[in-house]
């Protein structure tokens, strides 16, 4: 095996999580920061938790709301 090619392994790495829970881990990094762990996953804990960081909810829901009255405007005008 040759020598001095591989990263520095730290036993006691700590990871901070965007909830505000942090646990020690083995990484080639001092330290790491996470958006989401088993704290706070929905998978885990069972609650619906949406993650959104690009605000592509929002979005969603913005555009539903446009679509929506048309679809009902449109069903009106052929009843009469």
């Amino acid at each position: 095996m040759q020598k001095e090619i591989h990263p520095k392994y730290i036993d006691k790495a700590k990871v901070i999580c965007s909830c505000g829970n942090s646990f020690t881990v083995g990484s080639t990094k001092p330290e790491m920061h996470i958006e989401i762990c088993s704290n706070c996953h929905p998978l885990y804990t069972g609650n619906d938790k949406v993650v959104d960081t690009a605000g592509r909810v929002e979005r969603f829901k913005a555009r539903l709301a446009k679509k929506t009255p048309t679809t009902a405007k449109k069903a009106v005008k052929t009843a009469k």
